[in-house]
């Protein structure tokens, strides 16, 4: 089994760079990869603690776009960046859904998430906690994003985390699952890009 290290080489760089986390080189890769992100774009950045996705995005999208964040803790010290909003609130709450979508000003073109819930250490318990956290974010997406708009979800393992990808591939038009190089070694997550949200018009499930 791979050995967790804290402080690996994206550790270090994102001290070097200004990064708030080593997870920004992961969306800086698929962003390269992938397009998703453009100049004037709106943003969601679910489960954005400690920042360093907010940071990427606000690159990306410059000054005429808008980058909104939810997370249950606080983005400390807060980012300096003018079109970064970062909202303390539940992926599970439908009030803290609509904050998100009144900060943005209507619906987002890119939907991100590369949340992850406290674990436990213990299997079952940290099973059904990400589990839930998937749930809650497959419900926000037809609040929260726009037709023809992107999502780039961090799906974990479990039979229903992939019943939760199936069910999210439905509603685009393209879907394909990649792994960053930035990822750390020994860790099974994976990437769900996927373009051309139906919107309304979305089978049901």
């Amino acid at each position: 089994m791979a050995r967790y290290e804290r402080k690996d080489h994206f550790h270090q760089r994102a001290k070097r760079e200004g990064y708030r986390s080593r997870a920004a080189y992961k969306l800086l890769e698929l962003d390269r990869s992938q397009r998703l992100l453009r100049k004037g774009q709106r943003v969601v950045d679910l489960g954005c603690w400690p920042g360093g996705w907010l940071q990427v995005a606000s690159e990306a999208v410059g000054a005429r776009g808008r980058v909104v964040g939810l997370d249950l803790a606080a983005i400390d010290p807060p980012l300096k960046n003018e079109n970064v909003i970062a909202l303390m609130g539940s992926l599970a709450e439908p009030a803290d859904i609509q904050a998100v979508l009144d900060a943005l000003g209507g619906p987002a073109d890119v939907l991100l998430s590369d949340a992850a819930p406290k674990l436990s250490g213990v299997k079952a318990s940290d099973r059904a906690r990400e589990e839930a956290l998937l749930e809650a974010v497959e419900a926000a997406v037809p609040r929260l994003l726009a037709p023809r708009g992107a999502l780039l979800l961090k799906i974990l393992e479990g039979p229903e985390a992939q019943a939760i990808d199936r069910r999210l591939r439905r509603s685009f038009a393209r879907a394909r699952t990649v792994r960053p190089e930035a990822s750390r070694r020994g860790s099974s997550e994976r990437y769900l890009v996927a373009r051309g949200y139906a919107g309304d018009s979305a089978p049901e499930n």
